[in-house]
């Protein structure tokens, strides 16, 4: 036996694009570089006094921007995990 339709009811209709999905936030943050690791990996201490750890960006990669002791940066931190980090800027 078929069910009946229920009439009446709005369809559901599916996310253009994703808009309606919620992304999850990046935190962005500044702070100055203290170390230099290998593999353009930085060592941050950020304004609020935490350190973190900074990895070079694929857009600073491409472009070839260097960071040295003592620049600021600004990174993007995932809520997730707040011990990395990506640098997607360097401040002048």
């Amino acid at each position: 036996m078929v069910a009946p339709a229920i009439t009446g009811l709005p369809t559901p209709a599916p996310p253009a694009n994703g808009d309606d999905i919620a992304k999850e936030e990046k935190l962005e943050m500044e702070g100055e570089i203290i170390e230099a690791l290998r593999n353009r990996m930085f060592r941050i201490r950020l304004d609020n006094g935490y350190e973190t750890l900074g990895y070079t960006a694929g857009k600073m990669k491409r472009y070839r921007i260097r960071m040295l002791l003592g620049d600021r940066v600004r990174i993007e931190l995932s809520p997730y995990d707040l011990d990395r980090g990506r640098i997607v800027y360097r401040i002048r």
